[in-house]
């Protein structure tokens, strides 16, 4: 699968996964033609740069679409929890998981990778780390007490 670096914030997690930034529909349609058949988006619809209806663009392309809105003020047990089993459900299917801007995509991969799945947890926190350093709520999201006083930073920006 070739990568698309044009998308914000694109990553590639493994041969099969690739994360983003919110794409456009038309970069959906590129997403679709790297034999993509899943688009999981972490991110609520009713956020400031969603697409008005992203399930029908996805359903048109042939692919199918998996919603799981995490408010970004409240990460959750339960949010988490979904995106484990969507993306264990797709174990062997490549898919695309985004939200507007990657933090609570890399964030929920990082965790994931804390469980002893997926990426190692060094490289999930350097994917993470190339796109920001949560603090606040999402230090406890991650299980990370040291940045529970600190702001989120975003890389190119903060740091």
């Amino acid at each position: 699968m070739r990568d698309l670096p044009h998308i914000l914030n694109w990553r590639r997690i493994t041969d099969r996964i690739t994360t983003s930034g919110q794409p456009s529909e038309e970069q959906l349609a590129e997403i679709s033609t790297l034999g993509v058949t899943h688009i999981i988006n972490l991110g609520p619809h009713h956020n400031k740069g969603a697409l008005e209806d992203e399930a029908a663009t996805v359903t048109a392309l042939g692919m199918e679409y998996v919603y799981i809105p995490v408010e970004f003020d409240n990460p959750t047990d339960e949010d988490f929890s979904r995106f484990c089993d969507a993306v264990e459900r797709l174990d062997q299917t490549p898919i695309h998981v985004h939200c507007i801007y990657n933090a609570r995509v890399s964030a929920f991969f990082y965790r994931y990778a804390k469980t002893g799945r997926g990426l190692g947890e060094s490289e999930a926190l350097t994917l993470m780390d190339g796109i920001w350093r949560p603090g606040s709520d999402w230090a406890d999201f991650i299980d990370d007490p040291g940045a529970k006083d600190q702001p989120n930073r975003y890389a190119g920006e903060d740091y």
